[in-house]
């Protein structure tokens, strides 16, 4: 078995070598395909990729970038850290069409109107990048991904200058609206993405910026002009539509359900504890343990990796870092002064995070809002039951 598989990538790379030193026929085609969304956080932005098609020669492959290189040294590490190289990719078309029709994802392609010098041009480009030597690169999700890419190797290969149009009706958009656009207000993916990412990404993209997204890749194309005066996209099909499925039970486990759910639990022992003039330990540990620990998080996103998106994260404001000091306090029978005075400076961080928030500075999850009126009882709950006791 290890055999075949060694002759399979054999024939292959001498094929895909041999193909390089060719040249394409006149009839030829390069074409963009876009990926639509899946229905996982990894696959939900969509993807794309260059095709190169030419009967003549018996080539038919799809080159995409983005794929992760899973024999990297501390892989994980690097992945967190954003300092993970990715690869170039290349797949004999029917295979690449094939796994995302079974995927059940939406395959639009572009014919680009280039020439025959550009085209091949584009095809030895591709080639020249599959090299082992050549394949990594450092990704970045908004400046450095598999649609900018698409975007950036076509302006390099093209002999004439493309201007990508506006299209009708197109309203600029920010970075976070985008993302929200492909995995919605109320998922998981983006309670995750509204936590982990800063206020940078609350601010409108340029044009340019809005093809980080395949989407924007397939729209922009479609209405880019070469020198003015001829289309880039020669014609444009659907290969595969997407065929739709019930999502709607999704509702019910979403994060402003679970995230509300435990936020009533919260308010319910606050109160059980002011009627019996008593303090659940155990829930204060948790709170101040979990916001604690999310701040650290945070702080790791923020200063110590690489992400362009992590930076002036205002989910600080009511995830503290120092909340996980605050434990120890809590595990005594007498609290010192300054935990009182700590607890009112979390109440009047919850207020300049909500300024934050109606102030546009920063978008934060929805899911968020049941869980910050919770702290804000407790909080208040807890100065009064120490200034009592």
């Amino acid at each position: 078995m290890k055999l075949k598989l060694f002759v399979f990538a054999f024939l292959f790379t001498f094929f895909s070598n041999f193909a390089q030193q060719r040249q394409l026929s006149p009839d030829a085609q390069i074409t963009v395909l876009t990926i639509g969304p899946g229905n996982s956080l990894n696959d939900a932005f969509g993807h794309n990729g260059f095709r190169v098609k030419d009967r003549n020669l018996g080539i038919d492959v799809v080159y995409g970038y983005g794929a992760y290189d899973f024999e990297a040294p501390n892989f994980y590490l690097k992945f967190a850290q954003g300092k993970l190289n990715y690869l170039i990719s290349k797949h004999y078309f029917k295979d690449f069409y094939f796994a995302y029709k079974e995927d059940n994802r939406t395959i639009d392609e572009q014919i680009l109107n280039l020439s025959t010098e550009e085209k091949q041009k584009l095809f030895n480009y591709l080639e020249n990048n599959y090299k082992p030597e050549n394949r990594r690169y450092l990704y970045d999700f908004f400046y450095d991904n598999c649609a900018t890419r698409i975007r950036d190797i076509t302006l390099k290969v093209s002999e004439r200058k493309i201007d990508f149009k506006l299209p009708e009706n197109f309203k600029p958009k920010t970075f976070r609206t985008l993302i929200h656009d492909h995995v919605g207000l109320n998922t998981w993916g983006s309670f995750g993405i509204d936590i982990a990412l800063g206020s940078v990404i609350d601010r409108t993209a340029t044009v340019n910026e809005h093809m980080f997204l395949p989407q924007y890749i397939h729209t922009f194309f479609e209405t880019a002009t070469l020198n003015n005066t001829e289309n880039l996209v020669k014609s444009s099909s659907t290969l595969y539509e997407k065929k739709e499925t019930d999502s709607s039970l999704n509702i019910l486990f979403s994060p402003l359900i679970i995230i509300g759910l435990i936020s009533l639990c919260i308010l319910f022992f606050t109160y059980k504890d002011y009627k019996n003039n008593t303090r659940s330990n155990w829930l204060d540990i948790t709170i101040f343990g979990t916001t604690g620990a999310i701040g650290v998080i945070i702080l790791f996103l923020w200063f110590l990796t690489d992400h362009s998106a992590t930076a002036q994260n205002y989910n600080l404001l009511w995830a503290f870092p120092l909340n996980i000091i605050v434990i120890g306090q809590l595990l005594k029978p007498k609290i010192k002064n300054w935990v009182k005075r700590y607890l009112k400076f979390l109440i009047i961080m919850l207020a300049l995070m909500t300024f934050h928030w109606l102030g546009g500075v920063q978008v934060f999850a929805i899911g968020l809002i049941p869980l910050l009126v919770a702290l804000l009882v407790r909080y208040v709950f807890l100065i009064q039951f120490f200034n009592k006791n």
